[in-house]
């Protein structure tokens, strides 16, 4: 019996400077990618319409019509996980963590090596595949206190109040779910969770966790679900205690 051949991954690239897209479709292609190019969100947006469902996008933040920290917000109001791969000519720190922040899955700053961005693509498929692999062999719900979360639809309740939460508070709480009862610092999360590495700034994570409390806290000023252990990070106990 001959092998199955492999997979074939499709790529939506946003990018409005047509020698850059062009570029990008040539390489991508060569590597055996089929790629679909759009220079605006509208065009974005029609892609995804018409389209079977990509495997990843390449999205450029500077657009003539919007910006891509809006895409890729949009996307995820509307239950569309495909990765994202931020592309920007903006180096700056807080424009890496308003990508994140808006449901980005990495980010890469102009100019970049080629070589590295295809690598990136690559694997950011690999880690939805290895989550979706990691889903159908575990429970995809969360349960604790009054809240009930299903990392599979994006379907969050609290005492039956439905919540719309952001792709990175789920993912924050799903790292969480993933170290019960360990104490987990600030740094860790900023990496494994942003993506952030040498990242300076954990009032990131702080103010993250505050938010979470205000969701599933009963009273957010005693926590009992996201406890803080003062010098080392948070810790997430699903059976609930008081706070130390």
């Amino acid at each position: 019996m001959e092998p199955e051949a492999p997979e074939t991954h499709s790529l939506l690239i946003v990018e409005d400077e047509d020698h850059l897209a062009r570029a990008l479709r040539l390489n991508f292609e060569l590597e055996g990618f089929e790629v679909v190019i759009a220079s605006t969100g509208r065009e974005a947006f029609a892609a995804l319409a018409r389209s079977r469902p990509f495997h990843c996008i390449v999205l450029d933040v500077t657009l003539p019509d919007m910006d891509g920290f809006d895409i890729c917000r949009r996307l995820r109001e509307v239950g569309d996980y495909t990765p994202v791969l931020m592309l920007t000519a903006r180096s700056l720190t807080d424009d890496r963590v308003e990508g994140l922040e808006s449901g980005a899955d990495d980010y890469i700053t102009k100019p970049f090596d080629l070589g590295e961005l295809i690598a990136r693509v690559r694997s950011a498929i690999r880690r939805r595949d290895w989550e979706r692999h990691r889903q159908t062999r575990a429970s995809s719900v969360l349960s604790f206190g009054e809240a009930r979360i299903d990392f599979d639809s994006h379907e969050v309740s609290v005492r039956g109040e439905v919540l719309r939460l952001t792709t990175l508070e789920l993912d924050l709480i799903r790292y969480f779910a993933q170290n019960v009862g360990r104490v987990i610092a600030r740094e860790e999360l900023l990496q494994k969770v942003w993506k952030l590495r040498n990242h300076p700034n954990t009032r990131t994570v702080d103010n993250f966790v505050l938010r979470l409390r205000r969701h599933f806290e009963p009273d957010e000023t005693q926590p009992r679900y996201f406890l803080s252990v003062r010098g080392a990070g948070y810790r997430f106990v699903p059976e609930g205690e008081a706070a130390g």
